[in-house]
């Protein structure tokens, strides 16, 4: 556990590389901020000292040096604090944000099976409250220690020429403390993990059912959604009780600690000051500083929670950085250019999982530059999952695909993907205007191109007639228009990526029949020239395809023209009456 924790400090410390001055100022302020602290006592007994052995010299003068000598020591401790608190919480939340840039860079880079397999609920949880802990951890931490390192050293060496044997039973006392408040922490670290784990499903579990709010009202069954929040909010809960349980044992301990450490102090120091081992003044010296050195613990207690917070936060933040994406650009990648679109698939497998059968076994498939090929079948045959790996969201398991000739693991995934375009059934736009999310499918696209590559794609005379043109808000998932809309805006988003390979998901299956004949006709528009790849269950949109695939679990069945296959009289003959009886 400690290795564990030692390796995550070590990897944590590399943030604060480039704010090396700000950490060394601030623990300089943090020292500064100790003196008021460690010289009163020595001030106070310098008067009494006075006061009981040579009251002469205890003079007004003398007090208003000394006081004047404190006044400049807080203006100090004013200053230093001020620079704690601002720019050492500033130093924090840089951190914060490098963290965060970091974080979302590495989750850009993982592939489709990562987010199968991951709630996005958690993601956030891990972005935004895990790191908000790690801001504070990354202040407080390095200037608690150690301005309570100084304030405990300080004690011990003023303490001990005082009178060594009452220090030494003093400090006698803190190691048991220790060992208590380490116990009770440990508990509370281990609820803290289980209640991050939590809360993050609960985050996901509320961003599933209010992005899923209209089919919850259209079922009427806002009783079972709120019921499931109910389940994760009682979990949080007793997770919760568990943890203020602990705390409430950690601060108690710590209280009874402290107790036990003045009554001590006050017992055995009292014996001393009889037997003439100690003077008064230092009697009230000592006092004073075990205050301080009380003082200096229970800060260090109070920290600990904070501490094991961003400890926390620390680990779950290194647990995404250590998934290593399992798709990326081999060394010595090259880009793709100048593609014409020749696609070969040569014997390529692919399954999910290790302990699944394969999805594609052994597929052999050669398509031309500019040809138009379409995919029908059963659902499960891999259609998908084929177009899939073409762009290499998921890697083929077995086999090699090639464009042009060049094996698609040769080539870096920003380019194999900027030569890629991508239609599919379920449309995303993000939240933000039409022209924003047409200029999507290219960096700094004018007003113009925007405009061409929406009326290639059949957009620009519903998106003049709306209120702002192409400055209107689509809200969040573009659930301010319709599907057509929708579908016809990601059309044109690449109609303006313009690129020399298309897949074509099941782009028209949502869609009504006005809808689809809209869609379809900027469909065939925008596959002109292109080679495209083409999944569809409404089998009378792919008539005019160069070529129709059919594919099963048993790989590709059939092949050859719609009229071809009508002749035949095999499955895609079958599929295809079946379609025209509905």
């Amino acid at each position: 556990m400690k290795e564990k924790k030692n390796g995550l400090l070590r990897r944590f410390l590399p943030y604060y590389k480039k704010y090396g001055w700000i950490v060394a100022v601030d623990l300089l302020f943090a020292a500064l901020t100790t003196l008021c602290e460690v010289i009163l006592p020595l001030l106070v007994k310098e008067i009494t000292e006075r006061a009981m052995n040579d009251l002469a010299s205890l003079t007004v003068d003398f007090i208003l040096r000394l006081g004047i000598f404190y006044i400049v020591l807080r203006i100090i401790d004013t200053g230093a604090n001020y620079f704690m608190i601002s720019i050492g919480h500033i130093m924090g939340t840089k951190i914060e944000v490098d963290m965060r840039r970091d974080l979302f860079a590495h989750l850009e880079k993982q592939s489709h099976s990562f987010y199968d397999n991951t709630k996005v609920g958690s993601l956030m949880s891990r972005m935004t409250t895990d790191l908000f802990e790690v801001t504070e951890f990354a202040h407080h931490c390095p200037e608690e220690f150690f301005i309570a390192g100084i304030k405990i050293v300080c004690a011990f060496i003023i303490l001990s020429t005082v009178n060594l044997y009452l220090t030494l039973i003093t400090f006698a006392i803190i190691p048991l403390m220790i060992f208590t408040l380490i116990y009770f922490r440990r508990v509370i670290k281990r609820n803290f993990a289980e209640s991050k784990k939590q809360i993050g499903e609960l985050n996901s579990q509320i961003e599933d059912s209010l992005l899923g709010v209209r089919v919850t009202k259209a079922f009427a069954k806002e009783g079972l959604e709120k019921a499931k929040i109910e389940k994760g909010n009682c979990e949080y809960l007793r997770l919760k009780k568990e943890r203020y349980y602990a705390m409430g044992a950690f601060t108690s301990a710590t209280r009874l600690f402290d107790g036990v450490m003045y009554i001590v102090v006050v017992i055995v120091g009292g014996i001393f000051l009889v037997h003439g081992d100690i003077t008064a003044p230092d009697y009230v010296a000592y006092l004073l500083y075990v205050s301080t050195l009380l003082t200096s613990i229970r800060r260090i207690v109070e920290f600990a929670e904070q501490f094991q917070n961003g400890m926390s936060g620390i680990e779950r933040f290194m647990e995404i950085m250590d998934t290593e994406p399992e798709i990326t650009d081999k060394e010595n990648a090259i880009a793709l250019e100048n593609v014409k679109g020749c696609v070969d698939f040569k014997g390529v497998s692919f399954h999910y999982e290790e302990d699944k059968g394969e999805v594609i076994a052994n597929l052999n498939l050669s398509v031309d530059s500019g040809e138009s090929i379409a995919l029908v079948g059963p659902s499960g045959g891999g259609k998908t999952t084929l177009c899939s790996l073409l762009p290499r969201f998921y890697e083929a398991t077995e086999g090699e695909i090639l464009i042009d000739g060049i094996n698609i693991k040769d080539v870096t995934l920003t380019s194999l993907r900027e030569n890629i375009g991508v239609v599919a059934q379920d449309v995303y736009l993000f939240s933000g205007s039409i022209k924003e999310n047409i200029a999507y499918g290219k960096e700094n696209a004018t007003d113009d191109e925007i405009k061409e590559a929406a009326k290639m794609a059949g957009a620009h005379e519903f998106i003049e007639a709306l209120p702002n043109g192409y400055d209107t808000y689509v809200g969040e998932r573009g659930v301010k228009l319709s599907g057509g809309q929708k579908q016809r805006i990601s059309i044109a988003r690449v109609f303006l990526k313009n690129p020399p390979i298309l897949i074509l998901d099941e782009a028209t299956s949502a869609l009504d029949n006005e809808s689809e004949r809209l869609v379809q006709k900027s469909l065939e528009e925008l596959a002109k020239g292109r080679t495209t790849f083409t999944i569809a269950h409404r089998l009378t949109t792919i008539k005019n395809a160069d070529r129709i695939l059919v594919l099963t679990e048993n790989g590709i069945e059939e092949s050859g023209s719609h009229k071809e296959l009508i002749e035949k009289n095999g499955i895609y003959a079958e599929l295809y009456k079946l379609y025209a009886t509905i």
